[in-house]
């Protein structure tokens, strides 16, 4: 029972992790101190994609897992297991990828736009 509570833990904080990647940068629109966290998280996520780096939260659900006497996760990873084939075609991934680096990046873009426009408010008010 514990192994199985750590693998369900690993994997609602890994699809948590997931969620903030995609869209973190929103956050960082109302507390723009987030913003450093949510670009190291996006980073990782990318070396994860593009890279292979591995993800230790892949390798503790397939630890956890098979110490609960389950199937493990497969070598393909969390996505493949859990959403590609489930929440979108296998053929649209790159797609889904694609979608993503763009919310990223028009979060960012966001970012910066609010960013400026407050500097400039605050500037606009001490004169």
């Amino acid at each position: 029972m514990t192994y199985r509570l750590i693998a369900d833990t690993a994997m609602v904080v890994h699809l948590a992790f997931l969620v903030y990647v995609a869209l973190g940068g929103f956050l960082a629109w109302l507390r723009p101190r987030l913003i450093r966290p949510h670009v190291a998280c996006a980073l990782y996520g990318l070396g994860i994609t593009v890279i292979g780096w591995p993800c230790p939260l892949t390798h503790v659900e397939h630890w956890a897992r098979r110490r609960a006497g389950q199937a493990g996760l497969p070598e393909s990873g969390f996505i493949d297991h859990y959403l590609t084939g489930i929440v979108y075609p296998a053929e649209h991934l790159l797609t889904v990828q694609l979608a993503v680096a763009a919310t990223v990046l028009a979060s960012w873009a966001g970012h910066v736009l609010l960013t400026r426009r407050r500097k400039r408010h605050t500037a606009a008010n001490r004169t």
